[in-house]
């Protein structure tokens, strides 16, 4: 059984979204191929590490200042490595994260 590609305002339809919206997104997806995000990077940019783990850039600028989470200078620029991301939260766990909500 072979599978042909749904036309693009189908897509739109069953999504219940504008076909200019759709389109629009494509275009930017397929123009800005960097915004994906890639999970094989080893050294990640301070935004990209805030988003990985889900908090504002500013704050994540605070803990690499303070040595909270590791971080690299590598001429200019500013490298989390992405290991450090786990350490990071894993360092933050504490008992009373498990404990059931209120």
């Amino acid at each position: 059984m072979t599978h042909t590609p749904l036309p693009l305002a189908q897509i739109a339809q069953l999504l219940d979204v504008p076909e200019e919206a759709l389109c629009a997104l494509i275009t930017e997806r397929e123009a800005n191929p960097s915004s994906r995000g890639d999970a094989t990077l080893v050294g990640l940019t301070v935004a990209e590490a805030a988003r990985r783990i889900g908090m504002g850039r500013t704050k994540l600028y605070e803990y690499v200042a303070s040595g909270e989470i590791a971080s690299v200078k590598i001429g200019r620029l500013r490298r989390i490595p992405a290991e450090a991301v786990g350490e990071f939260l894993a360092s933050r766990l504490q008992p009373t994260d498990f404990d059931t909500a209120a």
